[in-house]
């Protein structure tokens, strides 16, 4: 059955309001391109009721960060920073076309592609200084003591992994500020540290410790997709779509001298995979994941 061409876009309060404002880059096109289609673009609070209602309308959807909305709900996002988007079928990034295709170093987009790290890094980070301290760095996420299904083990169970692999190198494992973690999460952390004298506990921190780690470890936090930029070497303990360059939870043989080609892949990853709204192939990149993913 044909559906009429109406695409709700289901937003929190203040991307709402930016959006309706004319003010989101991003937004603009995606409305500009589907205006173009004939559809007619209505802005929603992506409130439960509103979600739930819109799953029963006929038309299309897309809403920011949550599950896709009906039969014909498509999902964006912002990929770790702005201008970068994807637009998918999924919300669970480990399930996203990038996180499946395969990804190929190739020498000959070698000097395009550290051009683009080094400018990319300089607008993320500044003028700053890399170097290896020799500690490692664990940034953590969110439920502590809870083994998910997309990671390979809990997160303390993650740092105790780490402690074991390398029993005489200090970790610094850092709190996520904006999760609001459980009081039983919270002293299962302090107790480790207590009990090791060469774990240190802080929270947020990024911009410290990354520029001076030897190795990120973590679930999936974007902290170790950001140490990219800085040439930092990964190992992941969950499922997410940047893992192809980082090492796996058992791969500590020379786990800190681990070097990928850092520039390739960010340029992959970034330029080619995603949609870069400050670039001008944007617009047609929005268009073809649209004609994708069915929408007429």
């Amino acid at each position: 059955m044909d559906q009429p061409r109406i695409t709700r876009i289901y937003l929190e309060k203040s991307l709402r309001d930016s959006a309706v404002a004319g003010q989101h880059n991003f937004l603009n096109m995606v409305a500009e391109v589907l205006a173009a289609r004939g559809h007619r673009i209505e802005y929603k609070l992506a409130t439960p009721a509103e979600v739930a209602k819109g799953a029963m309308r006929r038309g299309y959807a897309l809403g920011h960060m949550i599950p896709p909305i009906g039969p014909r709900g498509l999902v964006f996002r912002r990929v770790y920073a702005y201008p970068f988007w994807q637009i998918e079928v999924t919300d669970q990034r480990w399930d996203w076309e990038v996180a499946r295709a395969e990804f190929v170093s190739d020498p000959a987009t070698e000097d395009e592609a550290r051009q683009f790290q080094t400018r990319w890094r300089k607008r993320l980070f500044g003028d700053i200084e890399t170097r290896r301290d020799g500690f490692i760095y664990v940034p953590l996420q969110g439920l502590l003591r809870q083994h998910r299904s997309f990671q390979s083990c809990s997160p303390l169970d993650m740092l105790a992994k780490v402690r074991a692999a390398r029993p005489e190198t200090p970790i610094i494992a850092t709190l996520h500020p904006k999760e609001d973690y459980a009081a039983e999460d919270r002293a299962a952390l302090v107790a480790m540290a207590d009990a090791d004298p060469l774990l240190e506990v802080d929270t947020g921190g990024m911009e410290t410790y990354l520029p001076a780690c030897d190795l990120v470890v973590t679930q999936n936090s974007s902290a170790a997709f950001m140490g990219y930029f800085l040439d930092k070497p990964a190992m992941l303990f969950a499922k997410i779509d940047f893992h192809h360059i980082a090492l796996g939870p058992e791969a500590w043989d020379g786990a800190e001298d681990h070097a990928p080609p850092f520039a390739q892949y960010l340029h992959w990853f970034w330029q080619q995979k995603s949609i870069n709204a400050g670039h001008p192939t944007a617009r047609a990149r929005i268009a073809a994941r649209f004609d994708h993913f069915g929408w007429p």
